[in-house]
């Protein structure tokens, strides 16, 4: 994939300053994803009577994938920025050369081979986005020198907000350690949460990386720290938005929703001129305008003229920054499954929304196990049948719904974590793990299958990475799943973002893009491939979107889910992609509202709007059942009888509307 530019140059940093040194001390950050130790920043500082030079030496390897750079920052004895070079990877997927220079109030910025020179108006100072973690150190310095202003712009564009957010007492070496807490907002979407001793040594950082993945970075004598530090920021973040907002909503006991037409998702009609009595967060009564009273008191919403639809749900999410709760909501998903997380963050984020002190949908589990080996992510991993079983239990016993396998477990162990899950009375989904096909994954107890990828390699596949679906191995596969029930969440918004030709318009795959937070944009934005490339995969993609047709034509569950992408609005792209690969609006709405509530067993429950059932219904603007398009105008979402506007929901996580 190309760079993303998502990381934001600020105003200082150099490959030389080889003045007289006076001084030297060095430090290491141990760096995670998933709460997996992957890789180290070494770090050296040089001080010379003029100048401070930070030398950084970053490096981690994810999922097989080494990812290296190196950075220098130099700053004057006050923290005033002087020269920035970072160069390297910054993920598995985006390469950095960004090279600032700060001289007399005017900043020479070049990135890549692109270079302009920028005066300087006010407080900035450079920070490569996530990382070096050092920058966030300095940048800190820089703030408190200037009296802890408000914002401090980056270069060549954006700002960061930086507060106190308090302090924590830990127990470390089985002493009291006091540790002072701060956020920072716009070097990634969403707030950095970073400890720092009082004399302003940073111990750890708790972000995202560039792939939207968790990031931590912790001090390494404190590496014991990390899982309680992980919920504290999981309760933390949540607090920030429930300081802004009501926990739930406006709650009300009593809802009369009127004049709008209601879908009934499970028998596929619209029903006109409807009436729906919420009481108690549950959906208590539905019929026609003048046939059904609306009780005194009721808070009423008039739906005139508009669609109610259930909640969407998103059935492959990755919730691992708190952000990603309102912006759900927003979108009008009131359920996700989250397909692997990170243990104590997941475990915190939910306790929080279900609890009534966080925003967001409602999470269900899938806890993730992963073998041992080059590639493996996190750190709950299984290599034996007792690791298997144990691993299992422990999910069963924290309140997880389902096992999700990745792709590093043995083959032998995939059956062990199916039977013991199957004994536990959970269902099992995930990666096709390495040395099996989606036959022997299935064969093994999976009970359903991520991504249309491993739909695909099982497939006959033409020389230009095309499928023929006339061969009988096509037919096989497809026949295979059909035959097993296996169920299918196909995640092609991910593919499409994988392999679109950079150089399109990002707003024709997302309209609302214009809307994003700027480091989101910037990210996105690059997502994807070089024209030549783009086009040569161009097969490969379409062939993944006619198999989405082609397994519903044969009857197998699908499931809308999104992997990530844009945040909230994912899910809408789904239904979409799903539209244009030859499905109904209305088998579309399906695979986001009554099926997959089916699958998780919870459709006696949600899924539909019908008596009896919680109260997670979303009002549209337009008729989705004509123009899929028209499930993005959500104007109200009610998740369990509390109600939530759209637009102060994006503006709490940094949308523009």
């Amino acid at each position: 994939m190309k760079k993303y530019l998502f990381l934001i140059p600020l105003s200082a940093f150099c490959l030389g300053a080889h003045a007289q040194q006076t001084d030297t001390d060095s430090g290491t950050f141990i760096l995670h994803k998933f709460q997996q130790a992957i890789g180290k920043e070494t770090y050296q500082v040089n001080k010379s009577k003029d100048a401070v030079t930070y030398s950084a030496s970053f490096k981690f390897t994810d999922r097989g994938s080494p990812v290296p750079f190196k950075a220098e920052l130099k700053v004057t004895p006050a923290a005033e920025p002087l020269e920035f070079d970072i160069k390297g990877k910054f993920s598995r997927f985006s390469e950095i050369n960004d090279k600032i220079s700060i001289t007399n109030g005017q900043a020479h910025i070049l990135v890549d081979d692109s270079a302009h020179d920028q005066k300087i108006e006010s407080l900035a100072f450079p920070v490569a986005g996530y990382a070096p973690v050092i920058g966030q150190q300095v940048l800190l310095q820089y703030w408190k020198k200037h009296h802890e202003p408000a914002s401090i712009d980056i270069l060549p564009t954006g700002s960061v907000q930086i507060r106190r957010d308090g302090a924590d007492t830990l127990t470390f070496n089985g002493k009291p350690l006091m540790l002072e807490r701060y956020t920072i907002g716009g070097l990634i979407w969403g707030n950095v949460f970073v400890w720092t001793t009082k004399q302003g040594q940073v111990i750890s950082v708790i972000e995202n990386d560039a792939e939207f993945d968790k990031f931590e970075a912790m001090r390494e004598p404190y590496e014991e720290l990390l899982p309680v530090l992980i919920g504290k920021t999981a309760t933390y973040s949540m607090r920030l938005f429930t300081k802004s907002a009501a926990p739930g909503g406006k709650t009300e006991k009593l809802i009369a929703i009127t004049g709008g037409t209601i879908y009934d998702v499970v028998n596929e009609r619209p029903i006109p001129d409807a009436v729906i009595l919420v009481e108690n967060g549950v959906i208590k009564k539905v019929g026609k305008k003048g046939e059904l009273a609306v009780p005194a008191g009721a808070k009423v919403i008039d739906a005139t003229g508009k669609m109610i639809f259930p909640g969407l749900w998103d059935m492959h999410a990755h919730f691992e920054q708190a952000e990603w709760g309102p912006a759900y909501l927003a979108a009008g998903v009131t359920t996700v499954r989250d397909c692997g997380n990170e243990y104590d963050f997941i475990n915190a984020i939910k306790k929080a929304i279900d609890g009534g002190t966080g925003v967001g949908p409602t999470i269900l589990k899938a806890g993730i196990i992963d073998g041992k080996g080059p590639i493996a992510l996190g750190v709950i991993q299984a290599d034996t049948k007792e690791e298997a079983v144990a691993a299992v239990d422990r999910y069963k016993n924290n309140g997880f719904v389902q096992i999700k396998i990745y792709s590093s477990v043995k083959p032998a162990i995939v059956k062990a974590i199916c039977d013991e899950a199957h004994k536990q009375g959970l269902t099992v989904t995930g990666h096709i793990p390495q040395g099996m096909n989606l036959e022997a994954g299935v064969d093994s107890g999976m009970d359903m299958v991520n991504h249309v990828q491993y739909v695909y390699s099982i497939m006959k596949r033409n020389k230009d990475r095309s499928i023929d679906f006339d061969d009988s191995t096509s037919k096989a596969a497809i026949q295979f799943i059909k035959d097993h029930n296996v169920v299918i969440d196909p995640t092609i918004g991910v593919f499409e973002m994988s392999f679109r030709n950079v150089k399109d318009d990002i707003t024709q795959i997302e309209p609302a893009f214009n809307t994003l937070p700027v480091p989101l944009k910037a990210l996105l934005k690059n997502f994807g491939m070089e024209p030549e490339r783009s086009k040569q995969f161009e097969p490969l993609y379409q062939s993944m979107v006619t198999i989405v047709k082609k397994l519903h034509d044969a009857g197998v569950t699908i499931v809308a889910g999104t992997d990530q992408g844009f945040p909230g609005f994912g899910v809408a792209r789904e239904l979409e992609l799903y539209v244009q690969a030859g499905l109904t609006p209305a088998d579309a709405i399906q695979t986001a509202t009554i099926t997959p509530a089916k699958v998780m067993k919870l459709d006696k429950t949600s899924g539909s709007i019908e008596e009896g059932k919680s109260a997670d219904l979303i009002i549209v603007n337009g008729d989705p059942l004509k123009n899929i398009r028209d499930i993005r105008n959500v104007t109200t979402v009610i998740k369990a009888g509390h109600i939530y506007e759209p637009g102060p929901l994006h503006k709490l996580v940094g949308f523009s509307k």
